[in-house]
């Protein structure tokens, strides 16, 4: 007990060295060189003293990821781990501290644990309770109940977060939520209910039937974008299919973390759903063990690991990433109303913090001046004549995604190329709706996903030469497309390959009810959403059945030239050749 003492005192003392050593110069903490290398257990990353209370918020690498920890060579948390889910603890320190807290020893959630969580899942998985219909519309339930009882509660935690709009929150994501649990109550016995397939007279008298089987135990790995609905909308997927679910929500939204780790313990079955919080140490925990499946959403960079680590299980995986998604504007619109819906798909979207956001625009260029002047009319009747001052529109996430953004501003060969915005506020982390008029390809704001309220115009001589810069980048998660010409839409949808499309509005179709979500390509693989989500935690199983009568010698040796023709006549289908094959006749 003495020595677990001494080893508490120490640590504060080495904690409160490097936040006074810190608080002198100002600078940020050293950051590692390698994303892989800092997910690897044998890293120094791992093995590093936590010394979270004195960092900044979380940063992040490219464009969303699990955290700023992939970066750096501390961790913003200390962990409690418990039987049901593990739980954040921080320590505050500051030069002028006069009463230090008492500290508690922690437990790592490491391999071992994370080994020892799944096998008690696992164990409640095999005992057949989560299969049934009644455990599964028990845990729905519980999940709309929780909903309904705990609305407040969440828009709280996504203001504390990202600043998000009251509004914007319900309608992007606590609504979202609910009509996708509503969806799974309302339909589950019909996706329960084995599919009939017709047989072959191959198979006479026989019938076939496909059966939706849960695959096991699941993890699911959310981001902070929009860390309430994308850590439910797959959880409601994964519990419909009868599995047992892990889910990890992104410690870059840490109250909304918090707040699925208690909601979830409270509200579910602890013996077959939890949360586990945390940074890369306790992802790369769960990264090691065998899963019957894994959703990540985040960052193609992260995407890889998560594959590379499924890998070694053979572990099917859902990948949510992202890209550049295009809008191409042609000069034949309703000016006003395409402007609002490119808005609502952009700065009112998280404050562009998505992943399906509009990143840039494709549009003539003697048509650019109208629609920049039409942006800018509507920017200013949605958010205020002062864009900095509007409670309507998110702020970003962490100093180190802002710090990313200005960069991408400040650049050389972009600064020049501002026509609306380009303020920013570093203490309240928010930047204005920024727009950029030809910027050079090669740009750092047209090379990467941009997932913030910045929105280079690119013009072009004639609308159909959209199709190659399109084609130039990786495959996008959405492609948008504002026209009135017939040819046009048909042709887009035909050229253009992205993970879903919408013509003439931006992002809503992410909420229609029987459309899959989901990637192609570098922006994921896979896709959920609805009944998308239950089939894609379900495993397919092929079911034949067949009596003992009619055992037809034909499939059997010996081989016969009688045989033969008759069998090839009975696979053909065609009746004429089995009676000419039957009566022998040439």
């Amino acid at each position: 007990m003495g020595r677990t003492l001494q080893q508490s005192w120490l640590a504060f003392i080495l904690m409160f060295a490097e936040c006074c050593a810190n608080n002198t110069n100002g600078g940020p903490y050293p950051v590692s060189s390698s994303t892989t290398e800092a997910l690897s257990p044998s890293s120094s990353t791992m093995k590093s003293l936590c010394l979270g209370p004195f960092l900044s918020p979380s940063a992040l690498v490219g464009s969303r990821s699990f955290a700023d920890p992939l970066t750096r060579k501390c961790f913003s948390k200390q962990l409690h781990f418990h039987s049901r889910c593990v739980v954040f603890s921080s320590y505050s320190c500051s030069a002028t501290l006069s009463v230090v807290p008492e500290l508690e020893e922690k437990q790592v959630f490491d391999g071992e644990k994370a080994a020892i969580l799944v096998k008690e899942l696992r164990k409640s998985f095999d005992s057949g309770k989560t299969k049934s219909y009644e455990w599964r519309i028990s845990q729905l339930e519980g999940i709309a109940k929780m909903l309904e009882e705990k609305e407040k509660e969440i828009t709280i935690a996504l203001d504390k977060d990202l600043s998000k709009p009251g509004l914007e929150a319900f309608i992007t994501e606590i609504s979202q939520a609910k009509s996708s649990c509503s969806e799974a109550i309302q339909e589950l016995k019909h996706w329960m209910k084995p599919e009939k397939v017709n047989t072959s007279i191959t198979t006479f008298p026989s019938s076939a039937e496909i059966v939706s089987e849960p695959l096991g135990v699941v993890l699911v790995i959310s981001t902070w974008n929009f860390p309430f609905l994308l850590s439910m909308d797959p959880v409601i997927g994964a519990i419909s299919a009868g599995n047992a679910v892990v889910l990890k929500p992104s410690e870059i939204s840490p109250a909304t973390s918090s707040l699925l780790a208690n909601l979830l313990e409270n509200y579910l079955d602890n013996s077959a759903i939890r949360v586990v919080e945390g940074a890369i140490p306790e992802t790369t925990a769960l990264l090691e063990q065998k899963w019957d499946k894994i959703l990540y959403t985040g960052s193609a960079r992260v995407g890889r690991i998560v594959m590379a680590a499924a890998a070694k299980h053979l572990t099917p995986v859902v990948l949510e990433l992202g890209g550049k998604c295009p809008a191409v504007v042609d000069s034949d619109v309703n000016l006003q109303v395409t402007a609002r819906r490119i808005i609502g798909g952009k700065w009112a979207c998280n404050s562009g913090q998505a992943c399906i956001s509009v990143d840039y625009i494709i549009t003539r260029k003697e048509f650019a001046p109208s629609l920049i002047n039409a942006l800018k009319e509507e920017l200013e009747q949605c958010f205020g004549k002062d864009l900095m001052e509007s409670k309507d529109m998110s702020r970003i996430v962490s100093p180190a995604q802002f710090a990313r953004l200005v960069k991408l501003l400040d650049e050389d060969k972009v600064s020049d190329k501002i026509v609306l915005g380009g303020q920013r506020d570093e203490k309240k982390l928010k930047i204005a709706p920024t727009i950029l008029l030809d910027v050079p390809e090669e740009a750092m704001v047209m090379q990467e996903e941009i997932f913030g309220p910045i929105l280079p115009i690119i013009t072009v001589d004639n609308i159909e030469d959209c199709f190659g810069i399109i084609k130039s980048k990786p495959k996008p998660l959405a492609a948008y497309l504002f026209t009135n010409n017939e040819q046009l839409k048909k042709d887009y949808v035909e050229k253009i390959s992205s993970g879903g499309m919408l013509i003439n509005d931006t992002v809503i179709h992410v909420a229609t009810r029987g459309l899959p979500f989901g990637g192609v390509e570098e922006s994921g693989m896979g896709s959920y959403h609805g009944k998308f989500s239950f089939d894609s935690f379900s495993h397919k199983k092929s079911v034949l059945y067949r009596s003992f009568d009619a055992d037809s010698s034909l499939r059997y040796p010996p081989y016969t030239p009688k045989k033969e023709k008759l069998l090839k006549a009975v696979i053909s289908g065609n009746i004429f050749q089995i009676i000419s094959a039957l009566f022998g006749w040439s």
